[in-house]
């Protein structure tokens, strides 16, 4: 008897209704624009420079826009359901508390600590190579760092490294900008996104005066073969949309924004990609992009190395706004598990002034920091995709389940957006 009851507390479905209709203290001060440029900011980063030429040069050859495009179909599918997802439960933790809602809290314990380990290993990958890019800013003019601080110990070419400085200093940095509050956080991530579009469509501008329509064939050398291993490739660069769900108690008119958040920064992104990946092998031939730097390679290719140093300091601002986003929906992510009992209490309590969780901010802020500091940039990222895959599985498992099990029951929030069921369709896509 006692097996069994222990068997059903496992598997307790979280009742949603009760926490959304309770004042939980954080400030609904984000609307549909915030969540654009979070979505975007945490898709769109020094990545976008870097994917399209790698893609390129290694899968598809000219054609790496078509791998872009199933890339995007197929994440659409997942962002469906988060829209789903997140406009019925307006409330944080992403996937962990709609599988909470659905299959309840094993599984939901499972899911919570592989996302939570996703993000805090995103964060790390990113401030490393933040601290990459912003060394070779400095370096361009005659500035350095002592070798013991350049980077993690064990990483390749840096041979005297010890303690990456840089990246536990952005980290730091970026836990302050949450603690001050969420409006503060958007405001300044909208300004680093919208810069970050800028250098994106300078390049384009600039480059497409130099198009040569030769370097378009063979426009698919490796057929269609090509297209889909490339966007096995591409798939992970729009990893990062789903960290937008993890607003959803702080937003304005959730049932609302948040599908608009989180379509809007997907569909803004995809173009970003297609418009880059068309130029840059417009302007070079694709078998020369097999390089650590395609889009400053392509620029010097045309001598307009003005725009390389600006591309430089785009890439920066670009993994500044993936630090802010990804930081912002891991503590958002430990909040919701704290507060359904699964993490100490002290996890998920607000600052009276900024009714931001500061202790859970500088908590995951200075985990994140350490790893950063102190593994290798390749076995972090090798850590990464893990969390990702298991939520966009289980998160389009469980839209089968979701009609019959809650919507009837949620009835004052029922979606507006009944499209959304199509995404029913393929639940195992992602994978």
């Amino acid at each position: 008897m006692a097996d069994r009851k222990h068997k059903s507390t496992l598997f307790l479905r979280k009742d949603i209704r009760t926490d959304i209709f309770k004042k939980t203290g954080l400030a609904k001060s984000l609307n549909a624009f915030s969540l654009i440029t979070m979505g975007v900011g945490a898709i769109v980063g020094a990545g976008i420079f870097i994917t399209p030429g790698i893609i390129a040069a290694e899968y598809t050859g000219p054609g790496a826009m078509l791998a872009f495009v199933v890339a995007a179909f197929v994440c659409s599918l997942a962002a469906l359901c988060y829209s789903e997802f997140s406009s019925t439960i307006p409330l944080a933790g992403s996937a962990y508390t709609y599988i909470y809602a659905v299959f309840g809290e094993f599984i939901a314990w499972i899911l919570g600590w592989a996302l939570v380990s996703e993000y805090l290993f995103s964060v790390s990958a990113v401030a490393a190579s933040w601290s990459s890019y912003f060394q070779n800013i400095l370096a361009g003019f005659n500035l350095y760092l002592p070798a013991q601080l350049r980077a993690a110990f064990g990483t390749s070419g840096q041979p005297h490294a010890i303690f990456d400085l840089p990246a536990f200093i952005i980290i730091m940095i970026v836990s302050l900008l949450l603690v001050g509050g969420i409006r503060e956080s958007a405001r300044i991530n909208a300004i680093m996104v919208i810069l970050k579009i800028i250098v994106i469509i300078l390049f384009i501008v600039v480059g497409v005066f130099y198009i040569r329509p030769e370097n378009y064939h063979p426009f698919l050398p490796h057929g269609i073969k090509g297209v889909v291993s490339g966007a096995a490739v591409a798939f992970y660069a729009y990893i990062g949309f789903d960290a937008v769900s993890t607003a959803a108690e702080e937003v304005k008119r959730p049932q609302r924004n948040v599908p608009i958040g989180i379509i809007g920064s997907l569909l803004i992104a995809t173009v970003l990609y297609i418009a880059l990946s068309a130029v840059l092998v417009g302007i070079v031939k694709y078998t020369k992009l097999d390089v650590a730097d395609p889009v400053a390679y392509a620029l010097h290719f045309i001598h307009q190395d003005w725009v390389s140093g600006i591309v430089s300091l785009g890439a920066v601002i670009g993994m500044t706004t993936v630090l802010i986003v990804f930081l912002y929906g891991g503590t958002r992510l430990v909040f919701a598990i704290s507060r359904d009992g699964l993490l100490p209490q002290l996890f998920s309590r607000l600052n009276p002034k900024t009714h931001a969780p500061a202790v859970n901010t500088w908590v995951f802020g200075i985990v994140g920091s350490v790893f950063a500091c102190i593994i290798p940039i390749d076995k972090i990222t090798e850590l990464v995709n893990i969390g990702t895959l298991f939520a966009f599985a289980w998160c389009q498992s469980g839209s089968f389940f979701f009609a019959k099990t809650l919507l009837s029951k949620i009835w004052i929030l029922r979606s507006r957006c009944r499209f959304i069921r199509y995404c029913q369709l393929c639940p195992s896509s992602c994978v």
